[in-house]
Order: C-alpha cells, then structure tokens, then sequence
C-alpha cells in the first residue's frame, strides 16, 4: 500500500474533534430522548399535536446524530447525502402510497 493513501494534505493540519463535543451531542441526544418520553409520559397532549411533536423530534435528532456521530457536516460526503435523501424520498413515497391505497 502507498504511503500516500494515509497522508493528509500538505499545510492542511487534520482537525480532531475532542471529547467535549462528543459529551454536550450525547447529552444532547439523551435530552431530546427525554422530551420525546416526557410528552408520551404526560399524556394531557392532543394526540395530533403528540405524533406531530415525536415526529418532529425524531427527524432533528436523526439530523443531529448523523451530522455529529457520523460526520455528515465534513467535506466529501456528498454521495452518502444524497443517498440518503433518495432513500427518504422513496420511504416518504411508500409511506403515502400505503396509507392512500388503504384508505381509498
């Protein structure tokens, strides 16, 4: 194997992320988590306004993990963005075209 596969380029020193960010995303995602529990727990809430709000919820914190846990916010991840935008287009597609052929 080359020994430039490895090598990062030149004058461009290789940002590392350091444990203080993963801390405050965990607590971050543990927080969300807890909204989410808390207004099922509660359960005085319309339940339109609850699928709406867990709904809600859960795309942020989708959003959040993958732009922190798997790095979505670097450069070169282009592909794996767009891959996953078909896939929920396609999900979202499915998801409507079954609920309409139920209730049709």
């Amino acid at each position: 194997m080359s020994s430039e596969h490895h090598a990062s380029s030149p004058g461009k020193p290789h940002r590392v992320e350091g444990p203080k960010n993963h801390y405050l995303a965990y607590i971050i995602s543990i927080l969300l988590t807890m909204f989410a529990f808390a207004a099922v727990i509660y359960g005085g809430l319309d339940k339109t306004f609850l699928v709406i709000f867990l709904i809600v919820l859960g795309l942020v914190q989708a959003v959040f993990q993958l732009a922190v846990w798997m790095h979505m916010k670097e450069r070169g991840h282009t592909f794996p963005i767009v891959g996953l935008a078909f896939g929920f287009v396609i999900a979202i597609t499915a998801v409507i075209a079954a609920l309409y052929w139920v209730w049709w």
